[in-house]
């Protein structure tokens, strides 16, 4: 169960530390061409939301790869879970109706929970 984890949340790790890190130290003019939700929400919030992105990432590799801790790999990946079906009502509240990628985050996220349960 424990390479099937890897499987299913190194590269949600990945997308969520690498989008963090562009959400946090990027200017709303350069996020606009990949996402249209930010002039709708304050930078600040941006800032915050690409913070919990890259903790949410570490807690995805750090508590299984160490052993600290384990119960927050799980609790990262429902963090994830929620953290995208809020993505999903801000973009179909907006004109972005692209949610196919926020769709796929969810399920990759629902795995890892069950995975993460099982570690």
């Amino acid at each position: 169960m424990n390479i099937s984890y890897w499987i299913a949340a190194g590269p949600p790790a990945l997308f969520y530390c690498y989008a963090g890190t562009l959400k946090a130290i990027r200017s709303r003019d350069q996020l606009r061409p990949m996402m249209a939700w930010v002039d709708r929400i304050p930078l600040p919030a941006v800032r915050v939301l690409g913070t919990v992105e890259i903790l949410g990432a570490t807690g995805l590799v750090l508590p299984p790869l160490t052993g600290v801790a384990p119960s927050l790999a799980p609790a990262a990946a429902i963090g994830f879970v929620l953290l995208q079906t809020g993505a999903i009502a801000i973009h179909l509240t907006g004109e972005d109706r692209r949610i196919a990628l926020n769709a796929g985050l969810i399920a990759t996220a629902a795995v890892t929970v069950w995975l993460a349960t099982e570690l």
